[in-house]
């Protein structure tokens, strides 16, 4: 019975030591007031803060904290440290800083990197109070229609369609009228939807809590009688679906947010996410996705930070004690050492180890068995395409549209990405399109008489191996000639739903795993690690942390929870908790809280 009592005893300490952790103290974060939008900038104004060139010179004395990354990640983490009195650098290695968040012009036409909206953003959200936090408020969303998604199944005269609407209620009863005979299915998976959402915050602590405690409760199954959220997480959406119905266009509705992997290896606890992101409606920012990573600057700089560019970190410098002290720039041919007690990373964690790190480091039994518990994801495939023509005149609207040639994305999937490199291109199962130019309302006036569209796709690595060492500035014939027959497979099918397009292309761009917008990304991965099953085991979730088992060297960015902006942004404010070893999570829902009160009283 001693071990009992012994456990019991971790248990008393393992508690207040937590309470005292997450209630004991409150860090000043959101004593800030927030103000109202102000009008937008022109580009050229934007681009001075966006496009600030390192210079050691350029570089603050006394840092407390370097960032290397300038994605949502790495930007939230930095914005709030600053705000909590730490002086932060960040160090992105691209001409641009703001990750997917960037915005490009190709031959007239402006396109974000990979933003294409953001959900929970209604009146004080958490997502909002957080967004308004790091911004002062500054980023204007405009809220889109309730028509968020068009689901396409099939091709030709086999095809179906299903539509996606935002509401509390709305979403699940559109749904039931779409699938009569599996009303229960929809009521089942709304379900999980529901437990995800209000106990995501679970898993979330498990990063949190001693590794050993963490350990205790999954292995003793108390995680299990806490929630069902830890079971939905390491359970498939094919299995857990498969248990309500035998409807395959149902299976892929639930898991229409495809990021590479099929729903037999997906975590079910991440689709229901996913889709519950955009229950309360979605949103995009006016002026475009750079207006987010714009106004995070411009808070960090007010604090005494900086975010300088084309600054690319060619390793981590530690010291004697084999701890994290500073990082080394490549600047006009040499090495620039700049020094600081914190260095995070938002470059994802295989650059990280396998790049900015010694061989010496890497060869540590800890740090192989940290990065073995991730893979890289698949590759994108981007195609940028831009009209002379009004929305009105091509008949498009904000609605994304959701392509599958098959509603079995479990085999399509597998024998896509088997395929061999000529037959690839022509074999594409899915894809996702949106027309960024209806979603900013701003666009109209920005840019008169143009539209935009984006598609993504995915592509397995190895299809463009060859061309690995080819530079952004080189050009060849051959990768091109492949490129492209992606790109005009993939303009071609959106022909076939919005017939008007062809007539009126001006320019089609194409952007492949090889140069992923200068982010450096392992196999040109924009989601950076796989969002696979084994990835969302409750035990993996624990030991992927911030905390590294290099001393001082944290990780933030998508590769901590899970992927897309939302994802950075937690893993921002997870590393930023973890730095200043208090979780700034209560600070945010307390204020949440306060704001909350504050409208129940005007309503009065």
């Amino acid at each position: 019975m001693w071990w009992i009592l012994l456990v019991l005893e971790w248990l008393v300490d393992w508690t207040r030591g937590t309470f005292w952790y997450l209630f004991g103290r409150r860090s000043g974060l959101c004593k800030e007031t927030i103000s109202p939008p102000g009008p937008l900038v022109d580009q050229k104004k934007k681009y001075k803060v966006l496009r600030k060139e390192f210079d050691e010179f350029e570089v603050p004395r006394n840092l407390d904290v370097i960032v290397i990354g300038s994605g949502i990640g790495g930007l939230t983490a930095a914005a709030t440290l600053a705000k909590l009195g730490k002086k932060v650098l960040v160090l992105e290695q691209d001409k641009q800083a703001g990750g997917l968040c960037k915005t490009f012009t190709e031959k007239g036409f402006e396109f974000d990197c990979g933003f294409h909206y953001v959900g929970q953003l209604h009146e004080n959200g958490f997502l909002k109070v957080v967004l308004d936090l790091i911004t002062d408020g500054q980023v204007d969303f405009a809220e889109q229609g309730s028509h968020v998604d068009t689901v396409v199944i099939g091709k030709g005269t086999q095809c179906k369609e299903y539509t996606i609407y935002s509401g509390k209620k709305q979403m699940e009863a559109h749904l039931k009228k779409q699938f009569p005979s599996d009303t229960k299915a929809v009521e089942e998976f709304f379900k999980i939807m529901k437990i995800c959402s209000k106990k995501i915050h679970l898993l979330c602590m498990l990063k949190m809590v001693p590794l050993w405690f963490a350990r205790f409760i999954l292995w003793s199954g108390i995680a299990d009688l806490i929630s069902p959220v830890f079971r939905y997480s390491r359970t498939s959406t094919t299995d857990m679906v498969k248990t309500f119905t035998s409807n395959q266009d149902l299976l892929t509705v639930f898991s229409q947010i495809f990021y590479g992997v099929p729903p037999k290896n997906s975590s079910l606890m991440i689709d229901a996410l996913f889709l519950h992101h955009s229950k309360r409606g979605v949103y995009y920012p006016k002026g475009g996705a750079s207006e987010i990573p714009y106004h995070i600057i411009q808070v960090l700089e007010k604090h005494g930070g900086r975010v300088l560019v084309n600054a690319p970190v060619s390793k981590i410098l530690v010291d004697g004690k084999q701890s994290a002290c500073g990082v080394a720039v490549k600047a006009g041919g040499k090495d620039v050492e700049i020094w600081a007690p914190v260095i995070i990373s938002n470059a994802g964690m295989f650059t990280t180890f396998k790049k900015l790190l010694t061989p010496e480091i890497q060869a540590n039994r800890k740090i192989q068995d940290y990065v073995h518990i991730l893979k890289p994801g698949k590759g994108f495939f981007q195609v940028f395409a831009g009209f002379n023509a009004t929305r009105e005149e091509l008949g498009i609207s904000s609605t994304n549209m959701r392509l599958y040639k098959s509603n079995n994305m479990d085999e399509v999937m597998e024998e896509y990405f088997d395929s061999d490199k000529g037959d690839a291109p022509d074999r594409i199962p899915m894809m996702y399109l949106s027309f960024p130019s209806a979603k900013d309302p701003t666009s109209c006036t920005r840019f008169p008489g143009q539209s935009r569209m984006v598609i993504h796709t995915m592509v397995n690595p190895k299809w463009f191996g060859q061309w690995n060492n080819l530079s952004e500035t080189e050009s060849d014939e051959e990768y091109e000639r492949y490129k492209m027959r992606f790109a005009n497979h993939l303009f071609d099918w959106a022909c076939v739903h919005f017939p008007k397009l062809k007539e009126k292309l001006v320019m089609l761009h194409a952007v492949s795993p090889i140069n992923m917008h200068g982010l450096g990304a392992t196999y040109g991965s924009m989601l950076s690690a796989e969002h696979s099953l084994e990835r969302f085991v409750p035990l993996n979730i624990a030991k992927i942390r911030c905390n590294t088992p290099v001393k001082n060297l944290y990780l933030s960015g998508q590769d901590i929870f899970s992927g897309g902006y939302s994802g950075a942004l937690h893993g921002g404010l997870l590393c930023a908790s973890s730095v200043v070893d208090h979780c700034l999570y209560v600070d945010l829902l307390l204020q949440q809280k306060k704001l909350k009160r504050k409208a129940v009283k005007k309503l009065e």
